[in-house]
Formats: C-alpha cells, sequence, structure tokens
C-alpha cells in the first residue's frame, strides 16, 4: 500500500469528488447564513436528517435575484468540491432558486416588503403633479414603441410642451444602472415631470424596474415621477415607489397632459363666465352710482336750500292764507258789530237809565233825609256814625234825628 501525505490524500479526494460530482441540484433548507465582504456568501444546507456546507462565489452571488434568508428552502445547482487546506468538502453554488416558487417572484415580494417597511410607498410622501406640465423627460429606450407612443399622444393633445428623451436600455444587464443614472441627471435638470417607460413584456423582459437601485433614484428624485412600464397587468416595484402609475406609457401621457380641444372648450366657457360676470359687475355698478348719484342729489347742501325755500314758500303761503281768513272772519265780525253797534249802545243807554233811575229812587228813599222821621234815628259816637250791633252794655252813644240829639246808654242788650 502507498504512503500519502495528507495533502496528497486530500487532492486525490478532491479529484474524485469534482469528477465524480461535477453537476448536482440539491433541495435543502438554508442555515447559518453569511455575507462575506468579498461578496461571497457562506451557508448550510441541509434537511431533517443531515447538513452540508456550501460557498456562493461573489460572480454567482451577484446574479441573485433575491436574498438569501434563514429558514428558506431552495435548489442550489452547484458542483461538490474540497477545500483541501481543511479537508473538508463543500457545495459550490452556481445558482440557486427558491423551492416551489420563481426567484424572480421572491425577490420582487423581498424587496416589496422591504420597501415598503422603508416608508418608499407612502401616501403622504406622493409629489403633486402640475396641471400644465411646460418640460418633460422621457426615460425610455429611443427605439422603442412605447416612445412613439407616447409622442403621438403628445401631439395629439398638448403641443405646448418640450419633451427631452434619455435614451436608456430598459432590459437585460446594466438597464437598472442606466435608468437610474438617468433618473438622477434628469432630475438635476429642472423639469416638471420624468416619465420612467417601457412597452410590455415577460417578467424578466421588465425586471429592471424592480431592481432597488431604481426604487431608490425614484423616491430621492425631488421631481415627480411617473411609472410608466408593460401593459395594465404589469405591476412593478417602480409603479410603487412612483408619485404616479400609468398603466401604459400612452396612458401616462393622456393621464399628465391637458387635451388642447378640451382646454379651448373649458376657456371658451370661461371666457363666456367672464363675460356674464364684467356685464353683471358693470350694472350692479351702474345701478349703485345712479343710486349714489341720486342719493347725493337728496341730500346735497342745494337740495337741502331748494327744499327750505319750498317748505318757506308752503308756509309763507299758508301763513298768508290764515292772515287772510282771520282778516276776513274779523272783518265780518266788524262789520257785524258796526251794524249792531247803535243799537246796543243805545239800548245799554237806556237800560244804564233806567238803572240809574232806580237807583236815585232808592236813595232818595233810603236817605235820612228823604225817609219818615216817626221811628227812625242815627247813632253816634265821638262824632262817628255807629251801628246798633257795635255796642254794648254800659256804652254812652247819641242818638240823633233830623233835628234833635239824644243821650244814651245801654243798659240791656239781647238777640232778636
Amino acid at each position: 500500500m502507498m504512503q500519502l501525505s495528507v495533502s496528497a490524500l486530500n487532492e486525490q479526494i478532491k479529484h474524485l469528488l469534482e469528477e465524480s460530482f461535477s453537476r448536482v441540484l440539491v433541495e435543502g433548507e438554508l442555515s447559518r447564513i453569511t455575507f462575506h465582504n468579498s461578496g461571497h456568501i457562506y451557508f448550510t444546507l441541509k434537511d431533517k436528517d443531515s447538513a452540508i456546507s456550501a460557498v456562493m462565489f461573489r460572480g454567482n452571488a451577484s446574479k441573485l435575484k433575491f436574498r438569501l434568508e434563514e429558514g428558506m428552502k431552495v435548489i442550489i445547482d452547484g458542483a461538490i468540491t474540497l477545500y483541501k487546506p481543511r479537508g473538508s468538502y463543500q457545495i459550490n453554488c452556481f445558482s440557486i432558486e427558491p423551492s416551489g416558487q420563481g426567484a424572480l417572484a421572491l425577490a420582487y415580494e423581498q424587496l416589496k416588503q422591504k420597501l415598503s417597511q422603508s416608508g418608499y410607498f407612502a401616501p403622504e410622501r406622493k409629489k403633486q403633479l402640475p396641471q400644465f406640465p411646460s418640460r418633460i423627460a422621457l426615460i425610455t429606450s429611443a427605439t422603442g414603441a412605447a416612445l412613439q407612443d407616447m409622442l403621438r399622444v403628445a401631439q395629439k393633445r398638448y403641443r405646448l410642451l418640450e419633451i427631452d428623451i434619455y435614451d436608456v436600455l430598459v432590459q437585460g444587464e446594466g438597464a437598472s444602472f442606466a435608468i437610474a443614472k438617468a433618473i438622477q441627471t434628469a432630475d438635476k435638470a429642472g423639469y416638471d415631470v420624468l416619465i420612467v417607460s417601457r412597452g410590455g413584456g415577460s417578467i424578466e423582459d421588465l425586471w429592471a424596474f424592480n431592481e432597488e437601485r431604481v426604487a431608490d433614484a425614484i423616491f430621492m428624485a425631488s421631481t415627480p415621477v411617473i411609472s410608466a412600464v408593460g401593459h395594465e397587468i404589469d405591476w412593478l416595484i417602480s409603479d410603487f415607489v412612483a408619485d404616479m402609475r400609468a398603466p401604459t406609457p400612452s396612458a401616462a401621457m393622456e393621464m399628465l397632459l391637458p387635451d388642447t380641444n378640451e382646454l379651448l372648450l373649458h376657456v371658451d366657457s370661461l371666457n363666456s363666465q367672464l363675460t356674464q360676470r364684467i356685464q353683471q359687475k358693470i350694472y350692479n355698478a351702474t345701478q349703485e352710482l345712479q343710486h349714489l348719484k341720486k342719493s347725493y342729489i337728496q341730500h346735497s347742501a342745494m337740495q337741502k336750500l331748494q327744499e327750505k325755500k319750498e317748505e318757506i314758500a308752503q308756509l309763507k303761503e299758508r301763513y298768508t292764507q290764515q292772515i287772510n281768513f282771520i282778516l276776513t272772519s274779523k272783518q265780518r265780525a266788524l262789520e257785524s258789530v258796526a251794524s249792531a253797534y247803535p243799537q246796543t249802545i243805545h239800548s245799554r243807554l237806556s237800560l244804564a237809565q233806567n238803572q240809574l233811575n232806580h237807583l236815585q229812587s232808592m236813595l232818595q228813599s233810603n236817605h235820612p233825609k228823604y225817609k219818615t222821621k216817626k221811628g227812625f234815628a242815627q247813632l253816634a259816637h265821638n262824632q262817628k256814625v255807629i251801628s246798633i250791633e257795635s255796642l254794648h252794655v254800659g256804652d254812652i252813644f247819641e242818638v240823633q234825628s233830623e233835628r234833635v240829639v239824644v243821650e244814651a246808654k245801654v243798659l240791656n242788650k239781647r238777640k232778636i
């Protein structure tokens, strides 16, 4: 038996293993995954009874469409190799596919969940699209049918538009880098809107728009971005991140650009409404001016003076009428008095004469000189005529008639 060194033995084992297992497909569960700084990925593939080490070197790892996760069940396409320094064998992975699910579908779901959790899809961060854009950038393939569809719609709907085309790869290796760089460049150029687009295709054809670097570029852009990729049934990561998703490239232009014919009709309508409002304003202003003019005339000094003049004239007329009425009445009364005065004077004189005669008769009848002397005398005291009522018991008084004076004394006094 030949004696071998450890290295020689490992070399023979390595040769035997790599020749016998130059290509294997192995299904198992991922465990103890390590993403090395070099870009290599180290992990263990296991099932319920056994485990084997595996490595995926950077060149193959960069082609992975999804992220390896602990516990994920996968199918590995690779070869058995021996690492001579340690004498351990492992699977050198060429490609990895999720078990029971396509790699692209899994990668799509993983990235979608990651970006959603990071707020990339949040409605509140969506930017408002301008109502009347003047400059837009189309980030698409210059040779694709999608570009021609968009230009045709723009020409039909809204010619007052400046369009710049950023020609990029829209599928295949390097497409996502080109798209992301074009977005970053156009974002700095002061456009109103960026449209990222391409026509329909398989999930592999559209995959560049599912790449994280494209999502990052859209998310970081300060310019509103429209994602118009594929057909209506296709939903890409770019659709979720963009400020607006269009089902097709041509639909993006229809959603973004106003229709010139509709604008003209709208302008006509606005013009009609404006004319009506101006006419109404003029009418209202005219009415208000007339009202103010009338009010000014009514409240002006000249109007007030005129009103006072008219008021004075009316008062003067009423005063003249009243004076004339009073004068007429007094004149009539005076004439009536003048006509009745002689008769009245005569009647009053006759009455007065009769009264005078009566008074003279009474005077004569009551004067002591003319009265009958019997039983009548005049009482006096200290040369003054007094009444009998003023005398008291013991008073001395004089009783005189026409020819005789008698001195008397009151002896008694009583009422009758």
